[in-house]
């Protein structure tokens, strides 16, 4: 399961000392000071990323074009599959990089202790700088709606901390193949998918399936942003009083629910750790339409048999109207400096390299798709049918619930994701499941950091 994990609402963020990061005193005159690209005098910088799937030859590439483009600057790259391991002793010490390539959620969770530390440099103006070597600026250049969230703006005070980096589109899940040859055309809205369901019934085939609830946590906020807009799922993640219990959340409720009331009998018994890949066989086998999932299912299931014609692709959530807005949900990365590092004015320069077209490009060939406009155009084309959803709909979100205090007994996951195989059973209503969100969301509203 290779599913990927935002930061949660109820993690307890580990504290780790850093030296040097109460010295806010000279913060100001630290920034004032960096050395700017432009000068005359070469400037090092230095960056930590995180070796991942995309391998170590990614950031060696975007470094030789960076240099070739900037003369001035020279990037030093340190790069671990534990990157942690590496930049944190150094970091005690007071031997910051200036750039850190490593996104939220992992156990080692550092980005999420510098930011309760408050140790990250403020990245806002770096949003409206031009791309080096481009007329347009970075906001220009990005999807819709990737800045603002609670990721990129921890603290709620409208300045970006984390700058979004590659993406993975979630959507639902489906193939191709199968829907060409009975002739189907892929349901745009809600009451397309319940004229949808009822074809699919004469065939033999069921509506939907999802792997485990936990797959729903990317899913359901796409179809709150689809009843009540960006404004609504923002309002949601900030446990603002009566936000689930509004007419436009109860409408995505009542999505959910048709898609739920036409579920694959199996899908509740295998929905867990060890039978999840069962429920995701289904689509393989025509068995079910539609699966919530993310880009990574593709290599998950790459070697499972499957039907004859079969092809990957995925659609958004339904708009719950016709003609409604349609957003999708994105898993992303993230890359951040250090409010202690030496060369801020520098690192924002080579950060906003990193959305040109010449880095989407270089970045593109190792499969990472930069959050920029039409990227999916430079991606390898089996990753092309997944990624252009994203330029079918209205906009991207992201986004966690921020961060409380520990609540005894009190679980927004269980409680919104965790009791759907219950509504999918019919042990538990939509009103009731709606009810105890809402009582849920309010307990911890109490509890917000």
């Amino acid at each position: 399961m290779k599913k990927k994990v935002l930061l949660s609402s109820a993690a307890l963020l580990a504290s780790v000392t850093l030296a040097a990061c109460g010295n806010n005193s000279n913060n100001t005159s630290k920034a004032d000071s960096t050395t700017k690209a432009e000068s005359k005098e070469k400037t090092t910088l230095k960056l930590a990323a995180l070796e991942s799937g995309y391998g170590s030859e990614m950031w060696p590439a975007i470094i030789k074009a960076y240099e070739e483009a900037n003369p001035n600057v020279k990037v030093e790259l340190t790069q671990d599959k534990e990157i942690e391991d590496k930049i944190t002793p150094q970091m005690k010490a007071g031997d910051y990089p200036d750039i850190v390539m490593l996104a939220l959620g992992r156990k080692q969770a550092l980005p999420e202790t510098l930011i309760k530390d408050k140790a990250l440099a403020d990245l806002t103006d770096l949003f409206d700088m031009k791309v080096y070597g481009e007329d347009k600026k970075v906001s220009e250049k990005l999807l819709n709606n990737v800045l603002g969230s609670t990721v990129t703006d921890p603290y709620g005070d409208g300045k970006h901390y984390l700058a979004p980096m590659f993406y993975a589109p979630t959507g639902l899940f489906y193939n191709e193949g199968l829907f060409k040859s009975k002739g189907w055309e892929v349901p745009k809205d809600v009451a397309g998918m319940k004229e949808l369901a009822e074809k699919a019934k004469k065939e033999n085939i069921s509506l939907f399936t999802y792997p485990t609830t936990g797959y729903l946590d990317s899913f359901f906020p796409a179809l709150l942003a689809n009843a009540g807009g960006v404004d609504l799922f923002n309002k949601a993640m900030k446990y603002e009083t009566g936000v689930f219990t509004s007419p436009e959340a109860t409408k995505a409720f009542e999505a959910m629910g048709t898609l739920l009331s036409n579920v694959e009998p199996s899908t509740v018994a295998n929905a867990n750790k060890q039978s999840f890949t069962k429920n995701q066989q289904l689509i393989l086998d025509n068995k079910a339409l539609f699966m919530p999932n993310g880009t990574w299912v593709v290599g998950e299931m790459a070697k499972a048999p499957r039907a004859e014609g079969f092809k990957w692709a995925m659609t958004a959530a339904p708009a719950i109207e016709k003609g409604g807005k349609r957003y999708v949900y994105s898993f992303f990365e993230h890359i951040w400096v250090p409010k202690e590092s030496k060369n801020q004015a520098a690192a924002k320069e080579f950060l906003s390299f990193l959305y040109s077209d010449k880095a989407a490009e270089i970045f593109a060939k190792y499969n990472a798709a930069q959050p920029i406009q039409g990227v999916t155009a430079k991606l390898p084309e089996e990753l092309k049918a997944l990624y252009k959803v994203v330029d079918e709909v209205d906009g991207v979100i992201n986004g966690n619930f921020v961060a409380t205090k520990p609540v005894e007994g009190v679980s927004m996951k269980d409680t919104l994701y965790g009791q759907i195989d219950s509504v999918a059973s019919g042990q538990k209503t939509i009103a009731e499941w709606q009810k105890s969100v809402e009582e849920v969301s309010q307990k911890l509203k109490a509890a917000v950091q």
